[in-house]
């Protein structure tokens, strides 16, 4: 027997054939399965080296939150004065500047007050000067009765020097005594007059009378009681509500409008208890608005961190000293003031939502500070000069009342407080 192998036939180099051909893409899925973990780890890794450069050179220096909003102040316009409203110069939308004319009440009311006090303040002149004629009238009195009762006595001292030569009778040495004594009691009662009048007008002058001084001041208040009728804006801003109605009577702490002065807006940002470590008063901050989107970036300062959060600063706190209580992260306000120069190019309106981002690489600054990084500068003028016109007309009616033509050269001593 031969050992030789046989030659396949051409059928069996078909089948071989056929066999081996679908090997090929076997071998191409084996070599891309043993290559793709290594891709995935690579790429995995390449994504974490990104992800901690990105922590380590940005990331952990800042810290953000999407919980912001705008806030700022809201003046609520109510009337010193009661009244009837007669004039709305102002509606909601509309920006008002500071002084401006909002509301007018009827002013009849007022207008006879103020007469009743300028006649009380001439009425009281013309009594106070009373008061200084009768102290010169008791004090002629004094004098009088002083006169009278050294003539008496002279008399009674002469007629007791020749009563005993018997050219005068007992009976008028009784006389001159007995007028001795009315008169001196007469003295007496002068000179109570007098100290009465003196005390009634002490250390004062017809100008600085205390009944005076309560005219003046029962005036002052008419007066500006009638200058309050008209309701002016304490400061510029927008009116963003109004209630009051025309016709509508209304009365001191009564709501008509409130405004909002957009231009010194800030933002309460509510950052979780977890991201407070590294936060400190004057951090730089960036912030975006959805009113802008991202295309506009506002920038800020940390101004202070409220002192509790928001649950405990709530009018109803929540009870926690229960059996289901589960714990919640909380969050803590946090201000952060505004460039007043970006406010005015691109203004924010209350309540809009925020992005903040806070730049936390200097950590010098406090947490809490009792200097002020916002110095509160709300102040308005807008009614202190509402007495300005009462002082000439208190001093023509005192001059008128007193007889003057002009006004006093002395100066005066008291002075009711505007």
């Amino acid at each position: 027997m031969s050992s030789e192998p046989k030659e396949p036939t051409s059928q069996q180099q078909g089948t071989n054939q056929e066999t081996a051909g679908p090997r090929k893409p076997r071998q191409g899925r084996s070599s891309w399965s043993r290559r793709f973990p290594w891709i995935l780890g690579v790429g995995l890794a390449l994504v974490g080296i990104i992800v901690l450069a990105y922590y380590l050179i940005y990331g952990q220096y800042h810290i953000r939150t999407t919980d912001a909003y705008v806030q700022g102040d809201l003046i609520r316009i109510a009337p010193q004065v009661s009244g009837t409203v007669t004039e709305i110069a102002a509606d909601e939308t509309q920006y008002v500047p500071r002084g401006g004319l909002l509301v007018r009440l009827d002013p009849t009311d007022n207008d006879v007050a103020l007469a009743r006090a300028e006649a009380s303040l001439a009425e009281t002149v013309r009594e106070v000067a009373h008061l200084f004629d009768t102290e010169h009238q008791a004090q002629a009195a004094l004098a009088r009765q002083e006169a009278q009762e050294r003539l008496a006595a002279r008399t009674l001292q002469r007629d007791r020097s020749i009563a005993s030569a018997g050219a005068i009778s007992r009976l008028r040495i009784d006389q001159d005594e007995t007028a001795e004594r009315n008169l001196q009691a007469a003295l007496r009662e002068a000179r109570a007059q007098l100290a009465s009048a003196q005390s009634s007008i002490a250390g004062t002058d017809p100008t600085t009378h205390p009944r005076v001084l309560l005219a003046e001041a029962n005036l002052r208040a008419a007066w500006l009681a009638r200058q309050r009728v008209a309701v002016l804006a304490p400061a510029s801003g927008y009116i963003v509500r109004r209630t009051v109605q025309l016709g509508e009577q209304v009365g001191p702490g009564t709501e008509m409008l409130a405004i909002a002065p957009l231009e010194t807006v800030w933002v309460d940002a509510n950052f979780k208890e977890t991201q407070l470590s590294q936060l400190r008063i004057g951090q730089p901050v960036s912030l975006t608005a959805d009113l802008y989107g991202k295309r506009y970036r506002f920038h800020g300062r940390v101004l202070g961190l409220a002192g509790g959060t928001g649950e405990a600063l709530a009018v109803l706190p929540p009870e926690n000293a229960s059996g289901n209580w589960i714990k919640i992260v909380q969050r803590l306000p946090v201000r952060i003031g505004l460039d007043p120069r970006e406010l005015r190019d691109h203004p924010l309106f209350l309540g809009l939502s925020m992005d903040v981002d806070v730049d936390t690489h200097d950590t010098s600054g406090a947490s809490l500070t009792r200097t002020p990084a916002w110095p509160a500068a709300m102040r308005t003028n807008v009614y202190a000069s509402r007495d300005g016109g009462v002082e000439p007309l208190i001093r023509r009616i005192v001059n008128e009342s007193l007889g003057h033509s002009s006004p006093p050269a002395a100066p005066r001593t008291a002075r009711a407080a505007p």
